[in-house]
């Protein structure tokens, strides 16, 4: 693949933003789970379960946020194999 190629840079970029974008879905996954495990053992711990709220209102955002990455922008992961995988649909689609 020719990457002097102005089409082909455009493809890259492209395939760069969208994995760059799921890989932030999945550091926000990730600290939803740690952070809310932790709430969840305070909560437990007190014997009141006040946990369930901010898991509630995060989980939407975390919720919103993946249709966004996942229905909006198409198509798991480091982030260079989800490049990689970009990169290939692209060029799919463009008929390269």
């Amino acid at each position: 693949m020719n990457l002097s190629n102005p089409q082909h840079q455009d493809l890259d970029r492209l395939a760069r933003r969208r994995a760059g974008a799921r890989m932030g879905w999945y550091v926000h996954a990730l600290v939803f789970l740690s952070v809310n495990s932790v709430l969840a053992m305070l909560s437990f711990s007190s014997g009141r379960h006040w946990a369930v709220y901010p898991a509630l209102g995060w989980g939407l955002g975390l919720l919103i946020h993946g249709l966004v990455v996942w229905l909006v922008l198409g198509g798991g992961g480091l982030q260079q194999r989800l490049v990689a995988q970009e990169r290939e649909r692209l060029q799919r689609e463009h008929g390269r």
